[in-house]
């Protein structure tokens, strides 16, 4: 084993500039991660030197065996931490051999959202609190509980140390790193209410740049746990009960809002997410309905309201951005799963281009 962690370990720039890539895409189910590795000649630091590539997608449920190919195209670099070197992770999208977006790639709408001049001028920028749950391997059970059994209630393991408390921080300190490592602007981490679940935070980050880093940040978060023998789950309400569930609250700002007189413009956007609440809900993730109860930190899915320092409400406003008169404010609504491409350039195109 000694052998296998030194050849693991081997820095391949002190006899080679051939660099590994390893391309990355979102699955057919919209939330499965693949990836699989070529090499390179030389070091590669911008996407559209990158060649594009392609996969099987009747294997991923993306297309029909008779004509199963699906171009991958390399859209954001960063450096691998598992690799490290010169070696790379390329976030990719999804295409037909014909150059049409394939129906599960939902970087492509959000980038022509995103590249709208309305919206390049206002330059949004995106926080997204992702929570995630650690389940035991073999029962799916999130780790620190007794198997077949439930720990105490909650309140000691929000923000908790100690063996009873806070179960996974190797995991999640390793991830923390690996993030940074890979240039991925990973701005925090905490351990959430309920024990075995976990947060990170991603941002600010500017326009499509967020699902970027955030996929980037789950995929590292995939792997690790891959090599913890601990099963990483997304799911919006993961144990039935009086549990939190597990969502991924995106923090929002434009320049209009961040800027004097700022606050009039928020409260201007609430009201308009407010007009679209039902379209919101229906991209924000599946199963969030048995997350969205109005009890444990959240508003009813059916109701929209907003407030300051209020985590109940559907949009939380800080009160340093009241007390400023300009910030950001929080939509609480998205769920763990949701798809960051879908969710950032939604807000985008409500608050900024749609005309009620």
């Amino acid at each position: 084993m000694s052998l296998l962690t030194d050849l693991l370990n081997l820095n391949l720039s002190a006899t080679t500039e051939k660099v590994i890539a390893e391309y990355i895409w979102i699955g057919g189910s919209g939330m499965d991660l693949r990836s699989k590795a070529r090499t390179l000649s030389g070091p590669v630091s911008d996407p559209s030197k990158l060649p594009k590539w392609n996969y099987d997608g009747s294997s991923t449920g993306q297309a029909p065996g008779e004509d199963s190919e699906v171009i991958l195209y390399p859209q954001a670099i960063f450096r691998d931490p598992f690799r490290r070197g010169n070696n790379i992770l390329v976030m990719c999208d999804t295409y037909t051999p014909a150059g049409d977006p394939i129906p599960t790639n939902k970087r492509a709408a959000a980038a022509k959202i995103f590249s709208h001049p309305d919206v390049v001028a206002e330059v949004p920028w995106y926080g997204i609190e992702q929570e995630y749950t650690l389940l035991q391997k073999d029962v799916k059970w999130p780790i620190g509980w007794p198997l077949g059994g439930f720990p105490g209630p909650q309140g000691p393991y929000y923000c908790a140390a100690g063996a009873d408390k806070a179960f996974g921080r190797d995991i999640v300190d390793s991830h923390y790193k690996a993030c940074l490592y890979a240039g991925i602007n990973i701005s925090g981490i905490n351990g959430e209410v309920m024990p075995g679940q976990w947060e990170f935070q991603v941002g600010p980050s500017v326009g499509i740049s967020a699902g970027d880093e955030l996929w980037a940040a789950r995929y590292i978060l995939e792997r690790i746990t891959e090599i913890a023998g601990v099963v990483l789950s997304f799911d919006p309400k993961p144990i039935q009960g009086d549990w939190n569930g597990a969502g991924a609250h995106t923090n929002y700002s434009t320049k209009s809002m961040r800027n004097d007189g700022g606050y009039e413009v928020i409260k201007k956007a609430i009201e308009k997410l407010g007009l679209r609440h039902k379209e919101h809900i229906s991209a924000y993730g599946e199963g969030n309905e048995r997350r969205l109860t109005g009890r444990h930190e959240t508003a009813d899915i059916n109701t929209f309201l907003w407030g300051v320092a209020n985590r109940g409400a559907s949009i939380r406003v800080g009160r340093d951005t009241e007390q400023a008169g300009k910030g950001y404010f929080e939509d609480r609504r998205p769920a763990s799963n949701m798809d960051p491409y879908v969710v950032t350039s939604m807000i985008a195109d409500t608050t900024i281009l749609w005309k009620p």
